[in-house]
This record gives structure tokens, sequence and C-alpha cells, in this order.
């Protein structure tokens, strides 16, 4: 007979789907028995995260834990429970005049996810990680227990819990700080690029951008191998707002948001629509380089505005694979990179390059280090796995490291968190996964 609660649960990508046991409660003590009364427990936010991280033979979902515990307009401090989306932050601090430090490209992360995975965002070679402005969360251990952490207060479990991915217990609350900002729009620049080595270039002169990020075409080769737009930007002051967004310049206009209704049919995604769909993405912009005003949500979240957009991969669903390459070996760790995917025919439609600063060297556990980041999708398929095994070693002979959030597939000897994983009571299916593929390494 099977156990209270039992159903299908997958993430973002609909890869893995796992049977199991999940469940969500708001009452600490009911919270406890369940820790209790489970061998292998693993804590899951929204389900936002591409891979298996938050997925166990015990699953306990924190989307009950959303309520807001107090707000400090004057110093920009905000507490909440860990199941708080951080879009639900935005709805209540952009009108306030504060943003988020550090956002992923989706607001639809909780809280608790963000310091599990220790989010980055485009403006890390700026100002770093999420946890850069974690002052202190509330965790439950495996006892049980409630304990306070931050810098001070049980530093050696803030730290490990800090991009642990749920390994450490179940964060219940946190606070954090928030940015000033005048305008809830962005000062944008986009600026075309034609190979590896002009957007290579264009990363170094836009350091002193907060905001910086390129989506690149992977399936060119040759001369054009690296073709990419760049877009940086800037918080804008009200007065660089075009007239009619001066008199409210912290409110956004709703805007239309379309939902996909349906899974797409697998052979819709090929190498033959990717292509098309890169000419028209490049094509579209019409200069060398344009300078525009947008919304925080268009420059931030451009996914986000069309609801269920993960249907377009259709049933088998698609993984995110992201790795970062150290900055001296970036541009000949992307160029064997993005020539391994274009020989392989899996063409992502999404592919995202970033440059990373460098990283706090307490937050351990923590994905960035200083380098290039690139994020690819692509739609699971029977010759997937051999091209990210091969992907996998080229991320190792460059001394670079895979992205825990997104991982379902990599063979991941290249994650810097192994310490410990073995004693733990919250146990993940990439936990597993890591300890089998680092058995007798």
């Amino acid at each position: 007979m099977k156990p209270n609660f039992v159903q299908k649960v997958t993430n973002w990508g609909n890869f893995p789907v796992v049977e199991k046991e999940m469940k969500s409660d708001d009452s600490f003590d009911k919270i406890k028995d369940f820790i209790l009364t489970h061998n292998e427990v693993i804590a899951r936010g929204n389900g936002r995260c591409y891979g298996d991280a938050s997925l166990g033979e015990s699953i306990f979902s924190t989307k009950k834990l959303n309520k807001f515990i107090s707000f400090d307009r004057l110093n920009g401090i905000i507490e909440c429970e860990s199941g708080v989306l951080l879009s639900e932050v935005l709805e209540i601090s952009v009108p306030q005049g504060y943003f988020l430090y550090v956002t992923p490209g989706t607001k639809f992360v909780s809280v608790g996810g963000a310091i599990a995975s220790d989010v980055h965002g485009k403006n890390h070679h700026a100002e770093g990680c999420f946890s850069e402005y974690v002052i202190e969360f509330k965790l439950m251990i495996e006892n049980g227990e409630i304990i306070t952490c931050s810098r001070e207060e049980n530093s050696e479990k803030f730290w490990a819990t800090i991009g642990g991915m749920g390994l450490t217990g179940i964060i219940l609350s946190a606070k954090f700080k928030l940015k000033n900002i005048e305008s809830a729009y962005i000062r944008q620049e986009s600026i075309k690029a034609d190979n590896l080595d002009e957007i290579f270039k264009l990363f170094e002169e836009s350091e002193n951008w907060t905001y910086n990020v390129a989506w690149i075409d992977c399936l060119q080769t040759g001369k054009n191998i690296g073709k990419s737009i760049l877009m940086r930007g800037e918080h804008a002051f009200p007065h660089e707002l075009p007239q009619n967004l001066k008199e409210k310049p912290l409110r956004l206009k709703k805007k239309f948001e379309p939902t996909v209704p349906f899974y797409f049919p697998g052979f819709v995604l090929n190498k033959f629509t990717v292509k098309v769909f890169n000419l028209l993405y490049f094509k579209k912009q019409t200069k060398k380089e344009i300078k525009n005003i947008v919304d925080y949500e268009t420059f931030f979240y451009p996914l986000d505005v069309v609801n269920d957009w993960n249907k377009i991969y259709g049933k088998s669903g698609f993984i995110q694979y992201q790795m970062v390459i150290p900055k001296e070996k970036g541009k000949e760790g992307m160029k064997k990179i993005l020539e391994t995917i274009s020989r392989s025919g899996n063409g992502s439609f999404l592919a995202v390059l970033k440059l990373f600063g460098k990283n706090n060297p307490e937050a351990y556990n923590s994905f960035p280090m200083e380098g290039y980041t690139l994020a690819l999708d692509f739609r699971v398929n029977s010759k997937l796995k051999m091209l990210i095994g091969k992907l996998d070693d080229i991320v190792q002979e460059f001394g670079g490291r895979i992205y825990l959030t997104k991982d379902s597939m990599s063979k991941s000897s290249l994650t810097n968190y192994l310490r410990n994983i073995q004693n733990s009571k919250f146990v993940s299916l990439q936990h597993k996964r890591i300890i089998n593929n680092n058995q007798g390494s």
C-alpha cells in the first residue's frame, strides 16, 4: 500500500518525473514530525529548478510557508518565510523603491530555493550571489530543532546551507537586504557581435555596467562561431524615462500574458527550427547597437511573460545545462563547447552567456567562479546523454564547474560540494546520483 501524499512530481524541465511522497504544511510541529518519521527528506520550493535537485523519496514542499514577517522600509530589509516567491517580494518592494540585489532569470523561485542554490544573475561580476545579501535564516535540522544561522551565529551551518542544495535541513524563513531604485525600468543597450572574439571584447568593455548578458547562437561554426547579442543595463533614473512613464516611475503597466496550451510534438524543436529561430532573433535587431528603456520584467524575466513555456519542449521534457569556465581559458573553452554542440545536432533553443566575477570564498558550495558561464536548453532525446558526457569532459579539462540547480544528467564529478553528503538525512535524487557517480573516485 502506498503511503499518503504519493504523487507524480517533476521540476520545470519535466525531466525526470518521479512518483514520490510529497507533503506541505505551515506548522513547524508537523514539519518536525515529517522529518523525524522519514529517513530521507528533501525540501522543495516552487519546482522551478530544471533538474532533479528537489526530488527525493520524501519531499517537503514549502509552498505553505508563504507569509511575510516584516519589511523595514527605511533600511530595505525584508523578512519572510521560505516559500515566498521572488515575484511576491518584487510586488511589495518595487513600488516602495526597492529591488532584489540578485535575481535569477525567473522571478518564480522561492526565497528558500534562492538560498539553497545561491542564485546568481546578470550582475555577478559587480554584485555577487544572493548570499551576499542574506542576513540570517531559520533552519530546521535533522533532529527537528530550529536554529538561527548567520555569519555570526551557527556560521558553519550558514555557509554549508548557502548553495548546499537542501543538504543541511529545511529553511523556514529568511531575512535579506534589498537595493534602492528610483524606477521600475532599465536603461538598456543591445549590441550585436559577429563571433566569439567580438562578444568577449564587448564583455570586457562592459564590466563597469551592473548588468551584462548575451544571447548566443550555439549552432554557428567557423568564423561565425559565437554570433550573439550583448544586452547591458542599469536601473534607470526618473529623468531618463520617456514622458509617459515619469508620472509613476515605480509602477508597471499590466501586460498580456499568453499561455502555451499543450505540449508541442517532439519533432517541432530540431536543428532546423532552432537555426531558423536563431537567424530571426539575430536579424530582428536591424542596427548594430540599440539604446532603449525597458521595464524590469522585460530585462530580467523575458520568459516569465509566457505561462507554461516549458511545454514547448514536448512531453519528453528538456534539461538546462550550465557550466562555468575560468576567465583566462574562457574563449578557448567556450569555442570547444560550441563546436561540440554544433557537431552533435542538438541545438539549444535558448543559450545565454554571462561573465562571473570573483566569488566569496566562504560560500564554498556556490557555483560561480571568476569566468564565463554558458546556460543551454536541450530537448531530451536518445543522443543527449552522450553530448552531456562530452560537455562534462570539456568543462573538466578547462577546470570549470557545472551548476547543480540545473543538473539532471551530468556525471557530476565536477561538483565542489561533496563533503558530508553521505552523512545527511536530507537527501535528493541528485545527491544519490552524485554519490553513485563518485564511488571509488
